[in-house]
């Protein structure tokens, strides 16, 4: 059920995100001729991002061409190499090293050790960096090793998976070879937004039910209750709306059902509901000749902020909006 919901989520954001409704149903010819037109595309954009020199084009390259693996699992290879190649230029970029670590992980045969150690030495206070060696313990059942990873991520002061810096890392770098891609296809601001939402929903988002899952167990064991409950505290805070979702799950199955905590937790959560819904029809309800200027106005905010709640409350107060609901709504 939770794995469901967790889905569900990172679908509605993925709209939310862009700026912009998904396209209503079209017939099946229509639909399959679109769809060959969007795989030409996606094939021109790596092959012109791959040749560029910059990081930033190649940790795109990588993302896209990583999207095709699976329908095509040779894919794969090619887009590991790629964001090998970008993380060797910027090793200190902690986005970059996050997507190489999330590629890796879902690739068969790519050991991701190596590149969870690099990535945690680059931004020590990210207690996501431990969530590929969590996964592993996990599956492998080992408690000990659940509980010794639970507490390196409970000492961090953050949990930030790079969503608002990679969207904004892939768009500039796809604007940077936009006149050698086939015209019609992706063109707008808004289209780019959305085809690299989905891009991210699917690639920088991990999976978090290892996590939920291990400190749903920790009713067993105190130490591990503990380090959950610091998480939960921290991932709250998150960069993404889907991690503060996490934490307020996790928090909410360690503190009593009718306790204060429990009531501060719930209305937090309905809060964070509300602003990222109220974000969110701002842009879905606007006039089709507008939605590129709402779009380069919704990345001008995630260039400022890392936080998408901080997104979401910028563009309200940009339009004046209430940034709480009404009293008889809550």
């Amino acid at each position: 059920m939770v794995k469901h919901s967790l889905k569900f989520l990172i679908l509605a954001l993925a709209v939310l995100h862009a700026g912009a409704a998904l396209p209503t149903t079209a017939p099946a010819a229509n639909h399959k001729s679109e769809a060959n037109k969007f795989q030409v595309w996606r094939s021109d954009a790596v092959a012109a991002l791959a040749a560029r020199p910059d990081a930033n084009s190649l940790a795109t390259a990588a993302a896209l061409g990583f999207t095709n693996s699976y329908a095509v699992p040779s894919a794969a290879p090619a887009a590991l190499q790629l964001i090998a190649r970008a993380s060797e230029l910027a090793p200190q970029n902690a986005a970059i090293g996050w997507l190489h670590l999330q590629l890796c992980a879902e690739a068969p045969g790519c050991d991701s050790r190596e590149v969870a150690i690099v990535l945690r030495w680059v931004d020590p206070d990210n207690g996501a960096a431990w969530l590929s060696q969590l996964s592993s313990a996990h599956k492998d059942k080992d408690t000990i090793e659940v509980d010794r990873v639970l507490a390196d991520m409970a000492r961090g002061t953050r949990f930030d998976l790079y969503y608002n810096q990679i969207m904004v890392l892939m768009f500039d770098a796809l604007s940077g070879v936009r006149r050698e891609l086939p015209g019609g296809v992706v063109a707008s601001d808004t289209a780019k937004l959305t085809a690299l939402a989905g891009v991210a929903n699917g690639e920088v988002i991990p999976p978090l039910s290892p996590l939920i899952d291990s400190c749903r167990e920790s009713t067993n064991f105190s130490e591990r209750r503990d380090d959950c409950l610091k998480l939960a505290k921290i991932m709250q805070r998150g960069d993404t709306v889907i991690v503060q979702m996490v934490g307020f799950g996790i928090e909410k199955r360690l503190v009593p059902p009718d306790s204060k905590e429990a009531r501060s937790l719930a209305e937090r959560r309905r809060l964070l509901e509300w602003r990222l819904g109220a974000a969110g029809k701002l842009d879905s309800s606007i006039l089709p000749w507008t939605q590129n200027a709402r779009a380069r106005t919704r990345l001008a905010q995630m260039r400022l902020r890392p936080r998408e709640e901080d997104v979401c409350i910028a563009l309200l107060r940009e339009h004046k909006m209430a940034l709480e609901p009404a009293e008889n709504h809550r």
